[in-house]
């Protein structure tokens, strides 16, 4: 019997007694959860006639009401209220006030107190309170972030209609667009993984590919339909103990909802190549621009069901984009170089990126105590991944994404506490799939074997994704004078699943310089093609259980002091990893008998050989989560705030699985040579592996033919363990700051962070030498790869080890909008000092025996500095300006150079790259008021110039440290920027829109 199937037991007991309880308490079904809704409380004080008794907020859209009962000392809390615009009722024995339109934000905790003896609070009416913006305080604690509204969204320049693209007015987020279109969000020093995504308090994580929420990996795409999203607010650290399964930025969203009009909306935008400057290629090549366009479409409607009782609301978005894509030779060389039957591969063309976004829901109020909600989203994308360089347009894979959420939602409110019960439903697909099913054939040059050309079919063939149920529980009780405490528990049931056929189309590599025909293109020095090997299956499935607990309470210490002091606890179990049991051959393999290398490594293989009892669920132990916040004046304009944790995150099943999955489906590869004129190159000595060329290798038999040398000894597949005692990555953090308010509107914030992390998953390589080290001896380094085990490829060992360091201070204003005074700023500088002990985003770790000899150093995933700066302004004649300022430092550029003396072991170097980033963007939006409809029915037009300045902001520099010449093949050196014709951004480009609204 395993040693941890009575934890199991116990964790699954719990999960089913807490949530068991939760339902037959609340009578369950879902509401928003704490993560995404706001919290309102304050106190009040009497006027001398009597004292107040209760509160009741009202929801000016949609007519939702909670009244709560105000205590002996004169406090009030409603511990969860949706964001949005309300009106409060306090009523006192001598009659009822109502107070103005006041709004609460997402994720706010707001206090706003009352004196009735202060007649600065009555204007005109005697039952008329007028709340000032400068009254309600917001007590954030020890977080640092940023709150991105309605109107931000709304106004904001962009070109991809992507809501996350504004998170970077936080500090120390980024948002990254890459050279092809590819959008992900970053925190810190920390890969986009570490990120999740809480959409109505659920998130959005992906548990199986790397861009942190579901489908974000590789695409132009969007999370979420932008029509729907009410506002946002980003985290970068120190958020409190409910959020779960994140160690970077955080970011909480609420969707909109349907209120008591009928409200509705539907937009176009459209660019294409005339309403853009060229881009380098284009300049550098003097040629025409090649054909573009860029097409996002929707509509949203919302309104009452049943009034003050029943709501809907729906969104649609799409996109339809035709991106320009440049072949060009590699090496350095010229089309007119390559024989005629090539030349046409090469030159500008087009790839096609579809998407379809769509929301529904409905909220149900049956009473003032009871709210339920009901939402769906489907995402479907469609269209093919070509990116600029040396792959021909054959080379690529066809989209296939497709996403369903699904949400149940129960809320329950009483005097002293609020219970929001969620039922949540997920099936994400991610399903890249080669375009044509043929040979490809690689042309590379002999000096340096640069890639020429690349023609045929693609080597990408995968499907992945997750499908599952959850329920979460969070209860919040009010009922202890100064306290907010609340527990929260999640429980989670999904199933994994990965296919990755790696090379399922043979790849066959030929030296176009080789013999004396000018270009061979007939005797290929190898091929490279997947093959079933070993045991396993290719399509690795698992069931995942998810369970989570956690425990807050706000504090209030004395009137300026509150402490938020929380805690969590994590467990999650992968079948498919913990049951794992390494196949004998691979033990056999490894084996002293068989591989003596190893007996003298610096590394035991045991600890990677898994008989299926030795592994244990992945916990995240204890989380600690405090923040403090400290007014200095009796207003509370003047705050001196921090906080420190820990936060665990979790490792991605694309990397367990290949364990199972390699073993089972593994590239083959095979060198040739010409009887009696070895390619001086790519010679190899006669083997298994290494023979004659034969035609007949280019069909299937043939390589069948190839299989047949090799399968009784291995087939040459390589050997993937993982350390059975693998653990959680986490992050601990650390922040302290000070804020305050200026003239009711403008707030500014100083403050510094430290963000570390640990236990990152590396691959390693695990071959040796027979006398057990890695580098040979008085030689220039070099990696092991021509050690391996007899029959076999090498061994990749998976284990933890990868570690950040983000030490950040930063300057936030924000100056907010409102109707008398029509203008926004939001500014945010953020200086950073990263280190990584790997290179961003790097995951295979082969030049070292050990995580731990890498160098820590200057991380190349983060800027030095960064400035965002986002306003908006009302124009004469119903015009709206707004605009965007980003500015950032170069990155740092990484890469290997040999140290030819001792300890004779390779050297990173980290310099800073040429270029950092410029871009200002803008756009004027006119609103033309109409009839049509509604009396609030208005025509949109708008114009964005993306880029005004036509900046060029690289992506892609030059990472060979020991480049330090130029040639015609190679014309820059280490640190420059390349790829001057596909690594940058948009060039300038003029989005434009229409749309009505009524």
């Amino acid at each position: 019997m395993r040693t941890f199937c009575a934890e199991r037991r116990i964790v699954r007991f719990a999960a089913a007694l807490l949530i068991g309880t939760a339902m037959t308490s609340v009578v369950a079904v879902p509401a928003h959860a704490q993560e995404s809704n706001a919290s309102l409380r304050g106190k009040i004080t009497a006027d001398g006639k009597s004292g107040a008794s209760q509160v009741v907020a009202i929801d000016l859209d949609s007519g939702y009401r909670r009244t709560v009962e105000v205590r002996a000392d004169g406090s009030y809390n409603f511990a969860s209220l949706r964001p949005g615009r309300y009106k409060l009722e306090i009523t006192t024995a001598s009659g009822t006030r109502t107070t103005d339109e006041i709004t609460l934000l997402v994720a706010q905790n707001a206090v706003l107190n009352f004196d009735f003896s202060a007649t600065e609070e009555v204007a005109g009416e005697e039952d008329s309170i007028v709340v000032t913006a400068g009254k309600i305080q917001t007590m954030q604690a020890g977080e640092i972030g940023a709150n991105i509204t309605e109107r931000l969204i709304d106004q904001l320049p962009q070109t991809n209609r992507n809501f996350l693209a504004f998170a970077d007015l936080a500090p120390g987020v980024a948002f990254i667009t890459d050279g092809s279109g590819n959008s992900r969000l970053q925190g810190g020093a920390q890969g986009s993984n570490s990120v999740n995504v809480f959409i109505d308090g659920v998130g959005q994580k992906d548990y199986v590919l790397k861009n942190g929420i579901t489908g974000q990996d590789s695409t132009q795409g969007n999370p979420f339909p932008q029509m729907a999203i009410g506002e946002y607010r980003v985290i970068s650290s120190n958020y409190k103990a409910e959020f779960d399964q994140v160690s970077s930025a955080a970011i909480t969203a609420v969707t909109k909802s349907g209120t008591n009009e009928f409200h509705g909306e539907v937009f176009v935008d459209y660019s294409d190549q005339s309403l853009r400057a060229k881009r380098p290629t284009e300049i550098f090549g003097n040629i025409p621009k090649v054909k573009t366009q860029d097409m996002q479409f929707g509509g949203a409607l919302g309104g009452p069901i049943i009034k003050d009782l029943a709501h809907f609301f729906v969104a649609y978005e799409g996109k339809r984009i035709q991106q320009p894509v440049d072949i060009t030779p590699g090496g350095g060389r010229t089309v007119t170089s390559f024989p005629t039957q090539y030349q046409s591969y090469f030159g500008s063309t087009n790839r096609d990126f579809n998407e379809d976004l769509y929301f529904g829901k409905i909220d149900i109020v049956p009473s003032e105590k009871d709210l339920i909600e009901v939402s769906l989203k489907y995402r479907d994308e469609t269209g093919e991944n070509l990116n600029s360089g040396q792959l021909a347009e054959s080379t690529a894979t066809l989209i296939d994404t497709e996403e369903l959420r699904g949400l149940l939602r129960y809320e329950r409110t009483e005097d002293t506490w609020v219970n929001d019960f969620k039922v949540t439903y997920e099936d994400a697909k991610w399903a890249p799939t080669p375009r044509v099913f043929e040979n490809g054939s690689l042309f590379q040059g002999n000096a340096a074997q640069n890639t020429l050309l690349q023609i045929g079919g693609s080597a990408n063939y995968q499907n992945k994704g997750q499908k599952g149920w959850g329920i979460q529980n969070d209860f919040t009780y009010t009922g202890v004078d100064d306290h907010a405490l609340k527990i929260g528990v999640k429980a989670k049931w999904v199933k994994l699943s990965s296919l990755q056929l790696n090379n399922t189309n043979p790849i066959y590599t030929y030296n176009a310089d080789y013999g004396t025909s000018g270009f061979n293109d007939t005797i290929p020095w190898r091929v490279q093609f997947g093959a079933q090997s070993g045991p396993g299956n290719p399509v690795v499935k698992s069931d995942n259980f998810q369970f989570g607990i956690y425990a807050q309470d706000d504090w209030d210490v004395t009137d300026r002091l509150t402490l938020n002091v929380g805690i969590r606890w994590d467990y999650e179990e992968t079948p498919s990893f913990l049951d794992y049991v390494t196949p004998p051959d691979a033990v056999n393999a490894v084996s002293p008998a068989n591989y003596p290398n190893l007996n003298n490594a610096d590394y035991d293989i045991r600890d990677f050989i898994s008989t299926g009892k030795e592994r244990k669920a992945f916990k995240g132990a204890w989380q600690p989560r405090l923040g403090f916040s400290y007014k200095l004046d009796e207003d509370g304009r003047f705050t001196i705030f921090g906080g420190a944790g820990r936060s665990y995150d979790r490792t991605q099943f694309d990397f367990l699985q290949q364990e199972i999955s390699q073993g089972a489906f593994t590239t083959r590869t095979f060198q040739f040579f010409v009887p009696g004129a070895l390619d001086p190159l790519h010679g190899c000595a006669a083997g298994p592996t290494c023979l004659a060329w034969d035609p007949v290798y280019l069909t299937e038999a043939g390589r069948q033919q190839l299989l047949a040398r090799v399968s009784s000894n291995g087939g040459g597949r390589e050997l993937r363990f993982i350390n059975n005692d693998l653990k959680m990555p986490y992050s601990d953090q650390f922040s302290l700051g000070f804020r305050g308010r200026f003239a009711d509107l403008m707030e500014a914030e100083v403050g510094i962070s430290h963000v570390e992390s640990k236990d990152g998953f590396v691959y390693l390589l695990g071959n040796r030498r027979p006398d057990g080290s890695f580098f040979p001896p008085n030689a220039t380094p070099s990696s092991p790869f021509g050690f391996a085990p007899p029959g076999f490829g090498s061994i990749i060992i998976g284990t933890n080890g990868i570690e950040t360091s983000a030490d950040s201070a930063y300057f936030k204003f924000t100056k907010t909008y409102t109707p008398v005074s029509p203008w926004s700023l939001d500014a945010t500088y953020t200086y950073t000092e990263a280190e990584a002990n790997r290179k961003f985003n790097e995951v295979f770790s082969l030049d070292y025996p050990s995580i731990d000899d890498y160098p820590v150093i200057r991380s190349s995933g983060v800027r030095k500095h960064r400035f965002v700066m986002a306003g908006s302004a009302d124009l004469p004649w119903g015009f709206i300006f707004s605009g965007k300022l980003t500015l950032a430092s170069a990155p740092y550029v990484q890469g290997f150079i040999n140290e030819t003396s001792a300890p004779f072991q390779r050297l990173i170097k980290a310099i800073e790259a040429e270029n950092g980033i410029r871009q200002i963007d803008v756009a004027f939006t006119k609103y033309i008021p109409t009839t049509f409809l509604s009396d609030e029915s208005r025509v949109k037009l708008r114009v964005d110039i993306i880029n005004l300045f036509n900046d060029r902001n690289y992506v892609n520099f030059n990472e060979n440290a020991a480049d330090n010449t130029r040639t015609a093949a190679s014309p820059t050196i280490f640190g420059e920027r390349t790829d001057y014709g596909t690594g940058g951004n948009l060039p300038r480009t003029i989005k434009l829109t229409a749309g009505f609204s009524f």
